[in-house]
């Protein structure tokens, strides 16, 4: 099963969050969507969004009285600017929302399933055996984003991918499952299928290598990173 793309609408699924039933010999092993708030706050940034604004608006505000106006008349200078600034935030806290809301994450014994997409809906099937690594950053409100390293030739364009990809990596970019609600949990759940995955196939050609789950320390507010790797 090499790596798979299809473009549908939420309506036509045939079943929740798959472009397709499952086959009888496959089951779910987990299901979710990212964390609303987790996408607003750590994919687009809302409250250093909020600060910048509140920080341009107290700018127009003191330049004004700085030129010889009265504080009301530095509230009136911002009130487009204000009005803007209220639309904008707005804006990128609906497209936080939307994109919480219309993303799946959909992990199976066999291949972990992303249907994501605001306008246009698409479905990306990651069969587990071509997964080389993954790894979560976990933050201290339980939330994380577990990436998800690739193997073989095939590979998924960036744009599609966004927001759900790992930032800045463009060359072979790597899909991430953003804002995961108990990550450590689906992490964990995540190890265990690859495990079972990659060695019945392995154990059909060659001696298993196993896989390595090593947790290891992140810096700043992220709070821990659980890497899983063959050995």
């Amino acid at each position: 099963m090499p790596i798979e793309s299809h473009g549908h609408e939420h309506e036509f699924e045939p079943q929740y969050g798959l472009p397709e039933l499952l086959p009888a010999n496959e089951k779910i092993l987990w299901q979710g969507s990212p964390d609303f708030r987790a996408v607003a706050l750590r994919i687009f940034h809302l409250r250093k969004v909020a600060v910048y604004f509140a920080l341009m608006l107290a700018w127009n505000v003191s330049s004004t009285m700085g030129d010889g106006g009265s504080f009301v008349d530095g509230l009136k200078s911002i009130a487009l600017l204000g009005f803007l600034s209220v639309m904008g935030f707005a804006a990128l806290t609906g497209l936080a929302w939307a994109t919480a809301r219309t993303a799946v994450y959909t992990l199976t014994d066999k291949r972990i399933v992303m249907r994501i997409g605001i306008a246009l809906t698409l479905t990306f099937n990651l069969p587990l055996r071509l997964v080389k690594s993954a790894s979560l950053r976990q933050h201290k409100d339980g939330c994380g984003d577990i990436l998800i390293a690739m193997g073989g030739e095939d590979h998924i364009a960036w744009l599609h991918l966004w927001p759900h990809v790992r930032p800045w990596v463009l060359a072979r970019p790597e899909p991430m499952l953003r804002a995961v609600p108990n990550a450590a949990h689906v992490a964990a759940l995540l190890s265990q299928a690859w495990f079972a995955s990659t060695g019945a196939a392995v154990a059909a050609d060659a001696p298993a290598t196993g896989v390595a789950t090593t947790p290891e320390s992140a810096s700043g507010a992220s709070g821990q990173r659980w890497q899983v790797s063959p050995t």
